[in-house]
């Protein structure tokens, strides 16, 4: 039997900074400090997108890995807590509902709680809406923030959070962590890929300066150009567009004013939609929309008329295909961010998609024989991550009733991916959850977004016909006040970041 000696990378180059640069770069320098070098080549003409951020609650782990102290990381990049997205005129002018990162209680009799919340609202006709067994719900709707204490899990710690924050600061934040533990960063422009004469493989990068960059492992993070992974390897583009019509978006900071939501706020417009992300310096604002379904001009205004503080800029215009690679690792060349696909930020998964594929590439990390395999688990794995959070998307855009204009008769009208036909046709006539990616978004997402959007199922779970109809309205009702109580006692979010920015 033939023993592969394995051959350990031992210099690993990263093209850009910015948040995904960095978010590559910090936890590499952590677990490779003394064996590998970790250099980051930052081009200084170059500015990141660098809007206001939102995140998923899954950037709690990320930080943890790193041994990052919440409060620290509140304060250097001036967060704010996140419980989930608000959502208003989604579905029908006036709508407003909730994506809380929470469920909707303990399950009853082993089926999830939406099953019995069904049955008690197809008995009684003023059975209060499901959002009432939220606990994120009820607190963002009063402006609430604590942690849960899961310490003891009990019915009043169902939820987790995730943070809005500076996304300039964090990927500073990051640099001076992977610095600290031996990263090197390099200002310069890359102006040449030199690749191996017979394998292809990406050798070294060539300076403005003159000079060069060797390593054995290349990290594209040079954002929607793809340097690496595109110009150079040619890995080819999936285009979305038919099924996420948005190709824009502006952006503007504006200035912070009382009452600080502990949650994302997207309103529907005319031809897409607004986000808010509140930091506790300034809000960050920005408009995606379709050029095709209005003007850039006319997108500006409806932007800034929207603010609910004063401007701190002019917004920045930036264009976009939705989309991704179809592969993200080629050869010995790895996508991470922008460079390896861009779904819009509807739900904030752009750091979500960094950390998957960050996590995934120290899970699956090659020597430097680079077997294929391995990338084409990778490839694999983000595939999948990248399609449902696709289709988590596109099920906003075509479940909305609005026909008051020609984008959103477009959207409800529009083919979408036969996946998630499947899984929209599915909570309608049964209330059951189809859970195609795991990792993904959780059945209360689902939940939420469906009923949300109008998407009440037809018939629930025959099971939920053997529970004793007064034990369950009883099983609701003393939920609900017990929610109601718990919030009630809990403290404002803007104080409870006082007390953590300090």
């Amino acid at each position: 039997m033939q023993h592969h000696a394995t051959r350990a990378i031992r210099r690993i180059v990263i093209v850009g900074g910015g948040t995904a640069g960095w978010m590559a770069a910090a936890p590499l320098a952590r677990r490779l400090g003394k064996r590998a070098e970790v250099t980051v080549v930052e081009s200084p003409d170059i500015g990141t997108i660098g809007v206001g951020e939102a995140t998923l609650p899954t950037i709690r782990f990320y930080n943890a890995a790193l041994g990052l102290d919440e409060a620290d990381f509140v304060r250097k990049t001036q967060a704010s807590y996140k419980l989930g997205i608000e959502f208003q005129d989604w579905g029908h002018l006036g709508n407003r509902f909730f994506h809380g990162f929470g469920g909707f209680g303990p399950s009853v009799d082993g089926r999830p709680p939406h099953m019995a919340w069904l049955r008690l609202a197809q008995t009684f006709d003023a059975m209060p809406d499901i959002a009432h067994w939220s606990i994120p719900t009820v607190m963002a709707r009063q402006l609430k923030f604590t942690p849960p204490e899961n310490s003891r899990p009990g019915l009043t710690d169902a939820y987790s959070y995730g943070f809005h924050f500076d996304a300039g600061l964090y990927a500073a934040y990051l640099r001076e962590y992977a610095v600290g533990h031996g990263a090197r960063r390099v200002e310069a422009t890359v102006v040449g890929v030199d690749q191996h004469p017979h394998t292809g493989f990406i050798t070294a990068l060539r300076l403005r300066d003159g000079g060069r960059i060797e390593g054995d492992l290349f990290i594209d993070c040079s954002g929607f150009r793809g340097l690496l992974i595109e110009e150079t390897l040619k890995a080819g583009y999936e285009d979305w567009s038919d099924w996420l019509p948005c190709n824009s978006a502006l952006a503007v900071p504006s200035a912070r004013v009382p009452g600080l939501t502990p949650f994302t706020r997207s309103t529907a417009k005319g031809a897409g939609w607004i986000w808010r992300i509140p930091l506790q310096h300034r809000t960050g604002n920005g408009h995606v929309y379709s050029n095709a379904f209005t003007t850039d001009e006319q997108a500006r205004r409806d932007l800034l008329d929207g603010l609910d503080g004063e401007a701190l800029d002019t917004p920045r215009q930036l264009r976009f295909v939705t989309g991704r690679r179809r592969k993200s690792w080629v050869k010995n060349c790895v996508a991470v961010g922008l460079s390896a696909g861009f779904v819009e930020p509807l739900e904030s998964t752009s750091i979500h998609l960094i950390e998957t594929a960050v996590g995934k590439l120290i899970e699956l990390w090659p020597d430097a024989d680079f077997r294929p395999e391995l990338a084409e688990e990778f490839n694999r794995v983000m595939g999948i991550r990248y399609e449902s959070v696709r289709d988590f998307i596109v099920l906003h855009y075509k479940l909305t009733r609005r026909t008051d204009t020609p984008f959103w008769r477009h959207c409800a009208a529009m083919a979408i991916p036969d996946s998630l036909r499947h899984q929209i046709d599915l909570f309608r006539e049964t209330g059951r959850v189809t859970i195609l990616d795991r990792d993904g978004f959780a059945e209360s997402s689902f939940v939420a977004m469906l009923m949300g959007l109008g998407v009440v199922p037809q018939r629930y779970d025959p099971f939920m016909d053997d529970v004793d109809l007064r034990q369950l309205h009883g099983h609701f009702a003393g939920l609900r006040d017990l929610i109601a109580q718990t919030v009630a006692r809990m403290p404002d979010h803007g104080a409870w970041l006082a007390l953590r920015a300090k």
